[in-house]
């Protein structure tokens, strides 16, 4: 134990004052543990030229003046004394050397208080001195703890208690300071006014785990069962440490989103949610809850949250993933190309997971990916087959959208098989389909009239176009007899295409050149051949039914018994026809074409074998002229 000792204050400011005034030096205040002992120091003073035989004292309680009667603590002249001081209070010093230290034993709580001497020299000369000490019993060790413990930063905890009976000697010791360190007594001391304090001193660097903690002292004295007890919690300061938050977080579109976010700190941190650099909400708390009110994919991303306070900071996120159907496609790329050209086609869109994205044509899958936002189409080469509507469709399990778009290739003119001249009666009409992109111009040559015609002459030429097929009609009248070769010529900027048109049916032109005459004749010639057939019938039933009478039913001849060769053709060709225009889907009728007929027209009819039933009726004729 060290003992630390100096010479009082007021003992050199008593040295320094004799021969002077009435004066007393005591300290202010003296504390004491109730059960112990106290020694009140005190030093007094008056004028050298009084010299008393006797100096004589009293100690009054709470009151400096008799007229008060205050308690008498000690009087050296009767030792009469209050029934609260009796058999506790006797006097250390020697009133003739000026000395006037009081003992207080057993004290007591009602004991604590003011405390006066008055000096009595006999006569008149007794002096009260104003100056007293004030008396504090006390029940527990004073634990004196810096102002400010931060983590990590060493600290001197201190635990300070009265020693000012010199019949009875505090021993301290700490507790609950198990991981802390280990206490180091400093011993005896004397403060600045006499008084004197057993001190005892811990060192340790507190942790943010010894925040709160309940750390005590313990006063003992040996040989008796006093003991005293005092505790103090630590209040130590550390940053924060984000303690509490959410995992990634997953929520479908338009749904509410709660974001907690939980920190540990001494003092209380500022939380502050935040994303992109953008405050969201903040305050002073140990946890802070963000709500989002029906997310939508831009409230995708990552969430900060930061807490601070003067010790220092600490920060951690959480991603967000809104979850949601994929947006409109978007198409981009080359929509016209020339026909064996590569075209690139990209096809992206936006969603929460990645859709399957596939583009089709015409319900057929050109291509797919799976968890792509963007799908790219390759068609090398292009041909006018690859023209039309595309659709591209994304999907996911939270929705389906598409887009529709469209390629369009270019191409020189092409003549198709459809092409052809066909006759009746006395008009000549032309087809020509030609597929192009663009759209081309058509022109019809007659060289032997060395005559062009084009669609501008629309008296001759009528044209309609249904996607990239184009059908112009050519119409000539009055030339059934002798029809002129026909070549179309298809052309736009891609090149030219001619092709001579074909006359499907030539046995029309054959009707047509027979002439009203000879279908009179044809006609004639039929009749004779039915009347024939009649009556070669007729007689074999005769023949061959000897038992027929006259009564009998002759047997009926119907006309569908006969059927000329070649009359079938005639709704074919009908048939064959109407298919044509309504592949055509011409809005405006060409000039019609009467394909009415009659019995007087039966020699304008045309057959499929019109010069081998020429051939017949002559043969019939000659036998019937025989």
């Amino acid at each position: 134990m060290i003992f630390l000792t100096a010479l009082p204050l007021f003992w050199i400011m008593i040295s320094a004052s004799r021969g002077g005034h009435w004066g007393a030096w005591m300290p202010s205040s003296i504390s004491a543990f109730e059960g112990t002992c106290v020694s009140i120091p005190c030093r007094f003073d008056f004028p050298d030229e009084l010299r008393p035989a006797v100096v004589h004292g009293v100690w009054y309680f709470n009151s400096p003046y008799p007229k008060n009667y205050p308690p008498v603590v000690f009087k050296s002249r009767t030792q009469v004394v209050h029934e609260s001081f009796q058999g506790r209070s006797r006097l250390l010093g020697d009133l003739g050397l000026r000395n006037c230290t009081l003992l207080l034993s057993n004290v007591s709580p009602e004991l604590g208080g003011k405390y006066y001497f008055r000096g009595d020299l006999g006569g008149y000369n007794q002096y009260t001195f104003s100056e007293h000490s004030v008396l504090d019993i006390v029940n527990t060790p004073n634990i004196v703890v810096p102002p400010e413990v931060v983590a990590g930063t060493e600290v001197e905890v201190s635990c300070m208690v009265p020693d000012n009976c010199p019949e009875l000697r505090p021993e301290l010791s700490w507790l609950g300071h198990e991981g802390l360190g280990e206490p180091a007594v400093l011993g005896r001391l004397r403060e600045d006014e006499g008084t004197w304090v057993q001190v005892s001193l811990l060192h340790f660097v507190p942790t943010s785990e010894a925040n709160g903690h309940r750390l005590g002292c313990q006063a003992s004295f040996p040989n008796t069962t006093l003991q005293f007890e005092g505790y103090a919690s630590l209040d130590v300061k550390y940053p924060p440490v984000i303690v509490e938050m959410n995992s990634s977080v997953e929520a479908i579109e338009g749904s509410h989103v709660s974001l907690l976010c939980g920190a540990d700190s001494n003092p209380p941190p500022l939380l502050t949610w935040m994303r992109d650099g953008t405050v969201l909400r903040e305050a002073v708390a140990d946890s802070l809850l963000l709500e989002l009110e029906e997310v939508t994919p831009a409230e995708d991303g990552v969430y900060a949250c930061l807490a601070e306070n003067a010790y220092g900071q600490d920060n951690r996120t959480v991603g967000l993933s809104v979850m949601y159907a994929p947006w409109k496609p978007t198409v981009n790329g080359t929509m016209v190309a020339v026909e064996g050209e590569t075209v690139s086609i990209l096809c992206s869109t936006q969603s929460n997971p990645d859709p399957i994205l596939t583009i089709f044509k015409e319900k057929q899958i050109l291509s797919t990916v799976i968890y792509e936002s963007e799908l790219q189409l390759e068609l090398p080469a292009v041909s006018p087959e690859d023209d039309g509507e595309y659709w591209c469709v994304a999907e996911n399990q939270y929705g389906q959208r598409a887009t529709a778009f469209n390629l369009s290739v270019e191409f020189a003119p092409v003549l198709l098989l459809e092409s052809h001249c066909a006759a009746a009666r006395d008009t000549v009409q032309c087809l020509c389909v030609v597929k192009s992109n663009p759209e081309p111009s058509v022109a019809f040559e007659l060289p032997s009239r060395n005559v062009t015609v084009n669609e501008s002459e629309r008296e001759f030429v009528y044209s309609e176009r249904s996607g990239l097929v184009l059908t112009s009609i050519l119409t000539l009248r009055g030339q059934a007899q002798a029809p002129p070769r026909v070549i179309c010529t298809a052309r736009n900027l891609y090149g030219a295409k001619s092709l001579e048109l074909p006359f499907q049916g030539a046995h029309r032109l054959m009707w047509a050149k027979i002439g009203p005459v000879g279908a009179v004749v044809a006609f004639a010639i039929l009749i004779a051949i039915v009347c024939y057939i009649t009556q070669t019938r007729r007689k074999k039933n005769v023949t061959e039914s000897p038992s027929f009478s006259a009564g009998d039913n002759p047997p009926v001849l119907f006309s569908s018994d006969f059927r000329i060769s070649g009359a079938p053709e005639k709704y074919e060709s009908e048939r064959r026809l109407g298919s044509e225009r309504r592949l055509l889907g011409l809005r405006g009728e060409p000039p019609e074409l009467d394909l009415s007929y009659s019995h007087s027209d039966l020699g304008k009819r045309p057959t499929k074998d019109s010069y081998t039933l020429t051939e017949e009726l002559a043969e019939y004729a000659e036998i019937r002229v025989k």
